[in-house]
């Protein structure tokens, strides 16, 4: 699974537009963590480590151990919201973690061993049909990706997520069918070659 994530944080004493922009100001990222049958706490944090963390790829899929009040509180973070223009981010909602509890996220794929697929090699293309896969998860058990192999893959065939070895705790969060992730499809030029191939062979 991803490495958790260390974010300090101070409790936040006044709320409403007006004290956030005034945090904003000051650098800070207003904030909430809820959950776990506790009610809400209003925190806020630095924006430059904030966005550090964003910047790994995997903030939104670790466990972000948040420390406040000379307490640490396991959360996931739910929603970041972001400046339509700048991009810098305008407040984050952070769920707490309860035990035993699953949740839902939403995991990069990986390809590997693509020299080891004789389609590819013979120049064939990686159709990549969904680049996350969405996992219901416990706690203790995200990953930060899914490797998915594609020794052995030729021309035409097909990854589904029947194919993929999920981690232990993991499982897909769309079990209604046997969805595609990818396949391998040849590029014009390398259909073109099949065809001509085939009406030689049928012509001799």
């Amino acid at each position: 699974m991803s490495d958790a994530l260390n974010l300090p944080a101070e409790a936040r004493e006044r709320a409403g537009k007006g004290a956030s922009r005034a945090l904003r100001r000051a650098g800070r990222v207003p904030a909430v963590i809820y959950g776990g049958n506790e009610e809400p706490t209003t925190i806020h944090v630095e924006e430059k480590l904030l966005m550090q963390q964003l910047m790994t790829g995997h903030f939104m899929n670790s466990i972000i151990k948040i420390e406040v009040g000379g307490k640490t509180v396991s959360t996931l973070a739910k929603d970041v919201a972001l400046h339509p223009v700048s991009d810098r981010p305008l407040h984050v909602d952070f769920y707490r973690l309860g035990k035993d509890a699953k949740f839902h996220v939403s995991v990069p794929v990986v390809f590997i061993n693509e020299e080891a697929s004789p389609g590819l090699k013979r120049g064939a293309v990686l159709n990549v049909v969904r680049h996350e896969l969405d996992l219901v998860c416990d706690a203790e058990h995200i990953p930060s990706e899914i490797e998915i192999d594609v020794t052995g893959l030729d021309v035409g065939d097909s990854i589904h997520i029947s194919h993929v070895k999920l981690p232990q705790g993991a499982a897909s969060g769309i079990t209604d069918r046997d969805f595609t992730i990818a396949t391998v499809v040849a590029p014009s030029a390398l259909r073109r070659a099949d065809a001509e191939a085939a009406e030689e062979t049928a012509e001799a």
